[in-house]
């Protein structure tokens, strides 16, 4: 019975891992892989516990397969998260490197706010939440891209 539960938590485990958006949380690692992978940055400012926008763009758009997908060959993806519930509270160094971000990029402070970036940190566009499927969210995204 044991062999079977730890058997059904590594299976759990390992889908939960294949289908999870490959977020990267800290700037200097993502233009590191997008100037390797001659890749563009899509650097995402969101309030993924307060923000009914960015909640929206998350399941309608970053959680989809096609999405995931697309974006494991196409982009580096990097996420400036402001939760403000307690139990969802960032570490202090990375909520510090997530407000650097914001300043340099989301002055304004909207939420949800993407920006399509070059390795050197260079914008190519901005975007926000729209009510689009994964397939025109991706064209909109490719459409600011040098």
């Amino acid at each position: 019975m044991k062999k079977y539960i730890v058997l059904l938590l590594f299976t759990v485990i390992s889908v939960g891992t294949i289908t999870a958006q490959d977020w990267n949380t800290d700037f200097t690692t993502a233009k590191k892989l997008a100037e390797t992978n001659d890749l563009p940055i899509i650097l995402v400012f969101q309030g993924s516990d307060w923000c009914a926008p960015c909640i929206k763009l998350d399941r309608a758009i970053w959680s989809t397969n096609e999405f995931k997908e697309y974006a494991k060959e196409h982009y580096v993806m990097l996420q400036a998260d402001f939760p403000r519930r307690k139990n969802n509270a960032l570490p202090e160094e990375q909520l510090n490197k997530n407000k650097a971000l914001a300043e340099s990029y989301n002055r304004q402070g909207i939420f949800p706010f993407v920006v399509v970036m070059n390795a050197n940190g260079e914008v190519y566009g901005e975007t926000s939440y729209k009510k689009l499927t994964p397939k025109e969210y991706i064209e909109e995204l490719n459409s600011f891209i040098k």
